[in-house]
């Protein structure tokens, strides 16, 4: 018997979600029947589109805390209720880091640790006063599982993500489920900028075990899951969403052949 994920009359807040992988989370949310938020500094040029459907945006900048309350207090008033918030929002420039400073650094771990922190204490404000609760989810990166170099400080701020959510699942619990989701490569209108052209985008997705990278509609489909009802026991966990990994380099080093 197929089973269909329906997440109708339930609300989701996407940060980050008007392009890229939080437009792709979006996206899902969407066609599960979700009534999804997005939010970021700037809006979108265009509206994150689905099924029929089309995302809410409201502006807010995740790295001030009364903003952010500000945000949650208008979500819950305005549609009665939160049930999910993926942090997604997040991101970093590609510099060693001998070349930048501590400040810059500093940064970095503001935007992809700290300022997931801020929403998601805004969030259990409204969660836990609801008899159903709610689902965090963050959106790790494999960035944090392996060294990083030229993003040391953004795998730093991902690793700290999972090992924050797995406390919150332990101490929000049983009202609020909190996940990550630690998504790989994924193949976004900004590729360009770290894989290059067709060519390139086409070699570095033949590293991945599975043959490709994934799509921001892959990361979508494994957050409607861990927000929905199916996985109801699942919290504190870390989901990889990374086609099977990356071989081994020794395997390739290695004189005997595999």
């Amino acid at each position: 018997m197929a089973v269909t994920i329906d997440l109708s009359g339930s609300v989701a807040v996407v940060t980050g979600g008007t392009r890229g992988v939080g437009a792709g989370i979006a996206r899902a949310l969407l066609e599960a029947g979700a009534e999804v938020v997005t939010c970021a500094r700037r809006a979108p040029d265009r509206p994150v589109e689905a099924a029929g459907r089309t995302a809410r945006f409201l502006p807010v900048d995740l790295r001030d805390p009364a903003a952010v309350t500000g945000f949650f207090d208008r979500v819950r008033d305005d549609h009665g209720r939160l049930d999910v918030l993926v942090n997604n929002a997040g991101g970093t420039p590609f510099r060693m880091l001998g070349e930048g400073s501590a400040t810059q650094q500093a940064r970095v771990l503001e935007l992809n640790l700290v300022a997931p922190l801020t929403a998601s204490l805004a969030a259990y404000e409204v969660m836990r006063h609801q008899p159903g609760g709610g689902s965090v989810i963050m959106i790790g990166s494999v960035s944090g599982t392996r060294p990083s170099p030229g993003s040391a400080a953004y795998g730093a701020a991902k690793a700290g993500l999972d090992n924050l959510a797995r406390s919150m699942a332990v101490e929000w619990a049983p009202l609020v489920r909190v996940n990550t989701l630690v998504p790989g490569m994924v193949r976004t209108e900004l590729s360009h900028l770290h894989y290059g052209d067709e060519d390139g985008v086409a070699s570095v997705g033949r590293t991945v075990p599975l043959g490709r990278l994934a799509e921001p509609g892959d990361i979508g489909d494994a957050c409607v899951f861990l927000a929905s009802a199916q996985a109801a026991y699942i919290s504190g966990a870390s989901l990889l969403v990374h086609g099977g990994g990356e071989r081994p380099a020794f395997l390739d080093a290695a004189t005997v052949n595999h």
